[in-house]
């Protein structure tokens, strides 16, 4: 083979490591590597409309694919866009790359030159340098081991100056290590154990770091007799369980909030017991917790527990299970005082929708029963997310992603973008509120329809940004400020040659609902015109 260049060996690195796909926007640094990647290579280079819109598609692809997401911009501003979706990718601990170019060293006064490495620093993500033409390869074979290990967004710093540079040899991808298994015998554990077997009302709550751990769970909770219940970003690990509660905190059935209160000792696995989970702290008040989490800086960071553990959520439950029938503890009984299958029911609210408008909960009910089964649930953020992530199922996890981990409106779309192109045979289901989608939908629409992706777009339009029309209403001032008059989204989005439904009444729901469970050939959008002093109130 002879001598690749910065810019063909980068790109046959890419494909070396795994990445078949690559999002992002063409620019001076890293224009050549794309074609090469495309034209020589047959990589498949999916371009977006706005920089910070790669990051979420590859945080999206990799969620989805479970593999390393892989995003490209080139320098200046075109990071800069990349600011706030590099800090949802940070706190939601998505393993991606973004290949970033940089202003030649030679050119200090370059208009686009900023100090790059500081900017990402303020994002939380990790800086890795290209340190030199010859050593390419070996960089892209560290960011991508960076990124796997450390389970986090790393930036690679790409220098224009080196594109056309001889390259030095290829590097192999790097191994990486397996998470340790064992559990430490310690005081701590024997503790842990006796709160354990000493607990009358015992509670197993998974979070997103427990997502494999199901079927290691469940022995447990049988073994316990204990309710199972998950955070948001476990959402769906134990469907079918008898007694499964659903989420934990402030997004529970009413009868699962009522079974929460009355246990003892909640044993979690994987979850940051974050503010919302544990209802501002008020449901674990007066309970033993038990922590368990294979990172130590996790545990304990917003509610000191009285014994942690540091393991995999499998070997943890694996352990405490040991341990139990070692000492022959007998079940504690809870289960048997609940009625089985019932946990995770969320009462429908009567309908107070005026003419011209739909309810919100007839219609997210009816779209969740007419939805493929084995889809994909993308959130956005905002007050109408609320009720979504308590009426649309999710079959697993990892089929669950959501954009609210730095509660910034309007990077949905552009999250759902990155899961379709990740999964073609599924459809991927969006919940967005008008804020959002105006926000960041409508600029990344486009490409959702050039690429043909199967995402049904879910827009609740109220006219309103609704968390701050709560706010005004519930001190009784005049909500005016929070509303908008927005344009007919369906229109705008059947222009640019999507198939859209604008839903004003029972009738249109119906086609609506047809609409979203038929066999797709791109995207549809499902506009529920809502009433923002319609709109249900969930416990936050």
């Amino acid at each position: 083979m002879s001598k690749l260049n910065v810019h063909q060996a980068i790109a046959q690195s890419l494909l070396d490591h795994g990445a078949d796909t690559m999002f992002g926007l063409m620019g001076d640094a890293n224009l050549f590597m794309v074609d090469h990647y495309v034209q020589q290579l047959g990589g498949t280079f999916v371009t977006v409309a706005h920089e910070g819109s790669c990051v979420l598609a590859a945080m999206g692809y990799s969620q989805i694919s479970r593999k390393v997401g892989v995003a490209t911009v080139t320098h200046g501003p075109a990071l800069t866009n990349c600011v706030t979706a590099l800090v949802e990718a940070v706190r939601g601990g998505y393993p991606m790359v973004l290949l970033a170019g940089d202003t030649p060293v030679a050119a200090p006064h370059h208009l686009q030159n900023i100090d790059q490495r500081e900017l990402i620093k303020a994002t939380g993500a990790q800086f890795e340098q290209m340190r030199s033409p010859e050593t390419a390869a070996q960089d892209v074979a560290r960011a991508f081991y960076r990124a796997q290990v450390e389970r986090q967004p790393i930036v690679l710093n790409m220098p224009v100056e080196y594109m056309w540079e001889p390259a030095g040899p290829l590097a192999p991808p790097r191994p990486v290590f397996t998470e340790p298994r064992g559990v430490a015998q310690s005081d701590t554990l024997d503790e842990a154990i006796g709160m354990i077997a000493s607990a009358r009302r015992p509670l197993i709550l998974a979070g997103g770091g427990a997502k494999h751990a199901r079927e290691a769970l469940v022995k447990l909770a049988d073994r316990l007799e204990a309710p199972l219940a998950t955070s948001l970003r476990g959402k769906g690990l134990f469907n079918g369980h008898p007694y499964n509660i659903g989420l934990f905190g402030t997004l529970s059935s009413p009868a699962g909030y009522e079974v929460m209160g009355q246990a003892d000792c909640i044993i979690a696995f994987g979850s940051s017991l974050s503010f919302y989970t544990t209802d501002h702290g008020k449901l674990m008040d007066g309970k033993r917790v038990v922590h368990v989490d294979i990172s130590p800086e996790a545990i304990g960071g917003s509610r000191p527990p009285e014994a942690g553990i540091v393991a995999d959520a499998v070997s943890g439950a694996e352990t405490i299970l040991y341990w139990l029938d070692e000492a022959e503890i007998p079940g504690s009984g809870f289960t048997n005082d609940l009625e089985a299958g019932t946990l995770t029911h969320h009462p429908i609210p009567a309908n107070n929708a005026p003419e011209g408008y739909i309810n919100y909960v007839d219609a997210l009910v009816a779209l969740n029963e007419a939805l493929p089964a084995e889809r994909i649930f993308v959130n956005d953020v905002g007050f109408c997310i609320l009720e979504a992530w308590a009426r649309i199922d999710v079959p697993d996890p990892q089929s669950f992603i959501t954009t609210g981990n730095f509660t910034c409106v309007g990077l949905g779309l552009q999250t759902a973008i990155g899961a379709a192109k990740a999964a073609p045979d599924r459809t991927v289901v969006l919940v967005t509120g008008d804020g959002g989608f105006a926000m960041g939908g409508l600029g990344e629409f486009h490409t959702a329809v050039r690429e043909g992706l199967n995402i049904v777009v879910v827009i609740a339009n109220d006219s309103a940004y609704g968390a701050e029309h709560v706010q005004f209403t519930a001190r009784q001032m005049d909500p005016s400020m929070s509303h908008l008059e927005w344009p007919d989204f369906s229109a705008v989005a059947a222009a640019m040659g999507a198939k859209t439904v604008r839903v004003t009444s029972p009738e249109t729901l119906d086609e609506a609902v047809v609409a979203a469970s038929g066999t797709l050939d791109g995207p549809v959008v499902v506009e529920l015109v809502l009433k923002a002093d319609d709109m249900p109130t969930p416990r936050v």
